[in-house]
Protein backbone atom coordinates (compact mmCIF):
# COMPACT_ATOMS: atom_id res chain seq x y z
CA UNK A 1 0.00 0.00 0.00
CA UNK A 2 1.88 3.35 -0.88
CA UNK A 3 1.97 5.83 1.57
CA UNK A 4 -1.01 8.30 0.48
CA UNK A 5 -3.09 5.46 0.47
CA UNK A 6 -1.72 4.42 4.66
CA UNK A 7 -2.56 8.43 5.06
CA UNK A 8 -6.10 7.92 3.57
CA UNK A 9 -6.67 4.59 5.30
CA UNK A 10 -5.84 6.14 8.26
CA UNK A 11 -8.65 9.39 8.24
CA UNK A 12 -11.25 7.03 7.38
CA UNK A 13 -10.57 4.86 10.72
CA UNK A 14 -9.97 8.47 12.56
CA UNK A 15 -13.11 9.49 11.14
CA UNK A 16 -15.15 5.99 11.91
CA UNK A 17 -13.74 6.27 15.70
CA UNK A 18 -14.71 10.08 16.46
CA UNK A 19 -18.60 9.07 14.66
CA UNK A 20 -18.28 6.32 17.34
CA UNK A 21 -18.35 9.56 19.71
CA UNK A 22 -14.52 8.94 20.53
CA UNK A 23 -12.06 11.78 20.84
CA UNK A 24 -9.42 12.26 18.35
CA UNK A 25 -6.49 12.57 20.23
CA UNK A 26 -2.73 12.03 19.54
CA UNK A 27 -2.73 8.59 21.77
CA UNK A 28 -5.22 7.30 19.46
CA UNK A 29 -3.85 8.36 16.06
CA UNK A 30 -0.81 7.24 17.38
CA UNK A 31 -2.24 3.31 17.67
CA UNK A 32 -4.20 3.65 14.43
CA UNK A 33 -1.27 5.15 12.10
CA UNK A 34 0.49 2.19 13.69
CA UNK A 35 -1.81 -0.37 12.97
CA UNK A 36 -2.30 0.78 9.52
CA UNK A 37 1.08 0.68 8.87
CA UNK A 38 1.64 -2.80 10.09
CA UNK A 39 2.42 -5.73 8.45
CA UNK A 40 2.64 -7.79 11.14
CA UNK A 41 -0.28 -9.14 13.81
CA UNK A 42 0.90 -6.71 17.09
CA UNK A 43 0.54 -7.72 20.61
CA UNK A 44 -1.28 -4.61 22.88
CA UNK A 45 2.18 -4.58 24.56
CA UNK A 46 4.41 -4.03 21.15
CA UNK A 47 1.53 -1.31 20.08
CA UNK A 48 2.27 0.26 23.21
CA UNK A 49 6.28 0.05 22.88
CA UNK A 50 5.89 1.67 19.38
CA UNK A 51 3.69 3.65 20.32
CA UNK A 52 5.54 5.02 23.18
CA UNK A 53 7.95 5.83 20.78
CA UNK A 54 6.22 8.13 18.78
CA UNK A 55 3.98 9.89 21.62
CA UNK A 56 5.50 9.09 25.45
CA UNK A 57 2.53 10.10 27.04
CA UNK A 58 0.35 6.99 25.66
CA UNK A 59 -1.09 4.52 28.36
CA UNK A 60 -1.50 0.96 27.91
CA UNK A 61 -5.27 1.41 28.70
CA UNK A 62 -5.48 3.42 25.46
CA UNK A 63 -4.30 1.19 23.90
CA UNK A 64 -6.55 -1.57 24.72
CA UNK A 65 -9.88 0.44 24.87
CA UNK A 66 -9.19 1.57 20.92
CA UNK A 67 -7.76 -1.56 20.19
CA UNK A 68 -11.57 -2.58 21.55
CA UNK A 69 -12.92 0.07 19.81
CA UNK A 70 -11.27 -0.56 16.33
CA UNK A 71 -12.59 -4.28 16.40
CA UNK A 72 -16.04 -3.56 16.81
CA UNK A 73 -16.16 -1.31 13.96
CA UNK A 74 -14.73 -4.37 12.17
CA UNK A 75 -11.74 -2.35 11.24
CA UNK A 76 -9.48 -4.71 13.19
CA UNK A 77 -9.20 -8.27 13.85
CA UNK A 78 -8.23 -10.20 16.77
CA UNK A 79 -5.94 -13.46 16.32
CA UNK A 80 -5.86 -16.19 19.28
CA UNK A 81 -2.75 -17.11 20.05
CA UNK A 82 -1.71 -20.51 21.28
CA UNK A 83 -0.79 -19.20 24.80
CA UNK A 84 -4.01 -17.31 25.47
CA UNK A 85 -2.61 -13.81 24.23
CA UNK A 86 -4.57 -11.98 21.33
CA UNK A 87 -2.76 -10.41 18.78
CA UNK A 88 -4.43 -7.98 15.79
CA UNK A 89 -3.82 -6.84 13.04
CA UNK A 90 -5.80 -4.79 10.30
CA UNK A 91 -9.65 -6.80 8.85
CA UNK A 92 -9.02 -8.41 5.58
CA UNK A 93 -10.91 -6.84 2.70
CA UNK A 94 -14.01 -8.15 0.76
CA UNK A 95 -13.56 -12.11 0.98
CA UNK A 96 -10.11 -12.54 1.80
CA UNK A 97 -8.37 -15.40 4.24
CA UNK A 98 -5.27 -14.89 6.66
CA UNK A 99 -1.50 -16.25 6.76
CA UNK A 100 0.13 -15.82 9.91
CA UNK A 101 3.70 -16.92 10.63
CA UNK A 102 4.05 -18.09 14.07
CA UNK A 103 8.12 -17.23 14.12
CA UNK A 104 7.43 -13.66 13.15
CA UNK A 105 4.24 -12.03 12.81
CA UNK A 106 4.63 -11.35 9.49
CA UNK A 107 0.49 -11.79 8.10
CA UNK A 108 -0.30 -12.67 4.21
CA UNK A 109 -3.83 -11.94 3.02
CA UNK A 110 -5.09 -14.18 0.24
CA UNK A 111 -8.41 -15.03 -2.07
CA UNK A 112 -9.94 -18.20 -0.69
CA UNK A 113 -11.81 -20.83 -2.71
CA UNK A 114 -15.25 -21.35 -2.86
CA UNK A 115 -16.43 -22.32 0.69
CA UNK A 116 -20.25 -22.32 -0.13
CA UNK A 117 -20.53 -26.06 -0.21
CA UNK A 118 -18.88 -27.12 3.17
CA UNK A 119 -21.00 -23.81 4.89
CA UNK A 120 -24.24 -25.35 3.29
CA UNK A 121 -23.03 -28.82 4.92
CA UNK A 122 -21.95 -27.25 8.40
CA UNK A 123 -25.22 -25.22 8.47
CA UNK A 124 -27.59 -28.11 7.48
CA UNK A 125 -26.09 -30.11 10.34
CA UNK A 126 -26.07 -27.77 13.08
CA UNK A 127 -29.17 -25.67 12.50
CA UNK A 128 -26.78 -22.61 12.12
CA UNK A 129 -27.83 -19.28 10.07
CA UNK A 130 -24.44 -19.11 9.17
CA UNK A 131 -23.68 -14.91 8.60
CA UNK A 132 -19.61 -14.92 7.57
CA UNK A 133 -16.70 -16.96 8.82
CA UNK A 134 -12.65 -16.04 8.93
CA UNK A 135 -10.58 -18.65 8.07
CA UNK A 136 -6.99 -18.45 8.87
CA UNK A 137 -4.23 -20.24 8.61
CA UNK A 138 -0.41 -20.34 10.89
CA UNK A 139 3.02 -21.94 9.64
CA UNK A 140 6.39 -20.12 9.09
CA UNK A 141 7.02 -17.38 6.30
CA UNK A 142 9.79 -18.21 3.63
CA UNK A 143 11.80 -15.69 5.37
CA UNK A 144 11.96 -17.59 8.84
CA UNK A 145 12.33 -20.82 6.92
CA UNK A 146 15.85 -20.26 6.09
Amino acid sequence: MSEDAHCATCDEWLTLLQNSGYRLTAPRRVVVEIMVHSTHVLEPVELYDRGRDQFPGLGLVTVYRTLEKLTQLGLVQRVHQEGGCNVYLCAAQGHQHLLVCEVCGKIVYFSGDDLSDLIARIAAQTGYQIRGHWLQFFGVCRDCQG
